[in-house]
């Protein structure tokens, strides 16, 4: 007797195969079952008219601390998502230093600072209770909702060895193998290969750069050795360059990583705009270069294009932008009064649009921002409002105009930035870089900056945008692109396909309606504090390792996920 049947579905396959009208059945958390079943079911339903295809795959999210407080994922469960990796860019919360408590408090400030977590809800939502990474694994172990696999970070594996000189430090021999102990030994327990990050954006709870940002190459390329001599490995990796273009030794660096493992290398993310043209042929150069020298190097992209809001008051990518930084952390007095300061601006302005700012570059166009929740009487009636229509009223210029906005809101203002890169030009490069063998769908960074962005719903986003909006690929292309595409990369075994004797994670959806509702500011994180969320629109179940665990986009408490275990449940994803 099957566990469930699902009557009359169309099915996408997730190969990118043609879609085709059949039953599904599922048993023992597998999928039985294609084609027309007439064996009894202890529970069915009729999907005439509504798509299943396998649950999509999430290559770069954060939900390494919110799983214990949220064992759902949410919302990426609710928008299909049945598989996320996790560990990315350098951080994790384990291993920990057993003779150095206070590592743990450094740990929560740093993924706080760094990733825009609550750090309330790293100190209330997480027991702490790990040293070992096996330890955080099995933590996590029969009490999540979605499957779930871990990279170990760079930064942990440093700070356990070196404590406080692993920012600024370089390791003795002796440490560096000791580093290379804990590594194998994280991997054995199930970590799915090494993070690493030497982005100039990411710095500590202190401010000071991250502890990997100080690792000489031959540190990495150790590491990396090291991938390779595990089952079912990778190295997901982040440098200055992949917010614009990547140097020349950049380039070196990630091709002789992926090399020396012998795994693929994927980064995260690569920017599509059709007014920086030279931006997609210079990143997938690495690819290419990789490719050629026994390695390869996978650039993840997002489909969407995901609305971060900002403010002038609290940390934001607007911090990042070269020079703005140390304005911006000024005790609000003072911050106000040097930014009413038109030389101050001027030089912002200038350091803005500068080369060295990257990618940031496009948040300089402050007239294109959009006046969010606002807090004083002097800006009523300015929500939704655009920030070059109030100052051409007030006679400013636009950033003059947005700094004196929330200076009467004590910097609380929320901004909008409308994005510059929603031209038909764009889309159409986008289109024609998905079609690269080493591009990939992913970069949601789900589970992190929770109150500033909301990339977790750009599943049913993209395929309602494929079904309904630009129809830039077909619907099968597009859910192999969420499934089997992540899934072959990671080397998942018997996931990301709709096949008989494969896990059972599905995902059920209407074509005429799936989408993503708008980003809403919620207070469900431990101490009450803020995140934004979304609902799934059109997503009618969800299914984990053949359970249902979201119905109507509301999670029915079932917890059947796993952790995802390298060599287990990851087979080697060869790069020669």
């Amino acid at each position: 007797m099957l566990d469930h049947l699902i009557k009359g579905a169309t099915v996408v396959d997730g190969t990118g195969a043609p879609a085709y009208t059949a039953d599904v059945g599922i048993r023992d958390g597998r999928i039985a079952v294609v084609g027309e079943v007439t064996e009894d079911a202890r529970t069915s339903e009729d999907a005439h008219g509504l798509v299943l295809a396998p649950g999509f795959v999430d290559p770069h999210t954060h939900y390494d601390a919110q799983l214990f407080w949220d064992p759902y994922a949410t919302p990426s469960l609710n928008h299909g998502v049945t598989t996320v990796a996790g560990g990315n860019c350098g951080f994790t919360l384990a291993p920990l230093n057993p003779d150095r408590p206070e590592d743990a408090d450094y740990t929560r400030r740093m993924m706080s600072k760094v990733e825009g977590m609550s750090l309330v809800a790293l100190e209330e939502g997480a027991p702490w209770s790990w040293h070992t990474f096996g330890e955080y694994l099995d933590a996590l172990e029969g009490r999540i909702a979605v499957n779930a696999g871990f990279m170990v970070g760079h930064c942990a594996l440093r700070r356990y060895v070196m404590g406080a000189e692993a920012v600024g430090g370089q390791p003795t021999e002796a440490q560096l193998q000791e580093m290379l102990r804990l590594f194998h030994d994280a991997m054995a327990a199930g970590a799915w290969g090494l993070s690493t990050t030497q982005s100039s954006t990411h710095s500590d709870g202190d401010g000071k750069p991250v502890a990997s940002r100080h690792a000489k190459p031959a540190e990495l390329l150790a590491l990396s050795q090291a991938v390779g001599e595990h089952e079912g490995t990778q190295i997901e990796a982040i440098v200055a360059g992949c917010l614009d273009q990547f140097s020349d030794d950049e380039i070196d660096l990630f091709v002789e990583m992926s090399a020396a493992a012998g795994r693929p290398l994927n980064w995260n993310v690569l920017t599509i705009d059709a007014a920086v043209p030279e931006r997609v042929p210079r990143q997938l150069e690495a690819s290419d270069r990789a490719r050629k020298s026994g390695g390869r190097i996978v650039a993840l992209t997002m489909p969407i294009l995901t609305p971060m809001n900002m403010s002038l008051g609290t940390f934001c990518a607007l911090n990042l932008i070269p020079g703005w930084g140390e304005v911006l952390a000024l005790p609000v007095p003072e911050r106000i009064a040097r930014l009413r300061d038109p030389d101050v601006r001027a030089e912002m302005l200038r350091r803005a649009a500068s080369k060295e700012a990257g990618v940031f570059r496009r948040l300089a166009n402050f007239g294109r921002y959009v006046i969010g929740d606002t807090y004083s009487a002097a800006n009523d009636g300015l929500t939704g409002r655009v920030v070059k229509d109030i100052a051409a009223e007030r006679g400013q210029e636009p950033f003059e105009c947005l700094v004196e906005i929330c200076a009467a809101d004590d910097m609380r203002t929320v901004l909008w930035p409308m994005p510059t890169d929603n031209d038909p030009d764009s889309w159409s490069l986008r289109q024609e870089t998905w079609r690269h063998e080493d591009v990939m769908l992913g970069g949601s960074d789900a589970g992190a900056h929770l109150d500033r962005m909301c990339g977790a719903p750009y599943t049913t986003r993209f395929i309602g945008d494929c079904l309904r909006g630009r129809k830039l690929v077909t619907l099968e292309q597009a859910v192999k692109m969420l499934t089997d595409d992540p899934a072959r990369l990671f080397g998942l075994r018997e996931r990301g396909r709709l096949e008989v004797g494969w896990h059972a994670d599905l995902v059920l959806f209407d074509p005429e309606r799936i989408d993503a509702g708008k980003a809403t500011l919620v207070h469900d994180l431990p101490g009450e504090s803020p995140r934004l969320d979304s609902k799934a629109i059109g997503i009618t179940a969800v299914w984990v390792n053949g359970v249902e665990s979201i119905r109507d986009d509301v999670v029915t408490g079932a917890v059947p996920g796993k952790v995802l275990r390298s060599g287990r449940d990851t087979q080697t994803v060869s790069t020669k």
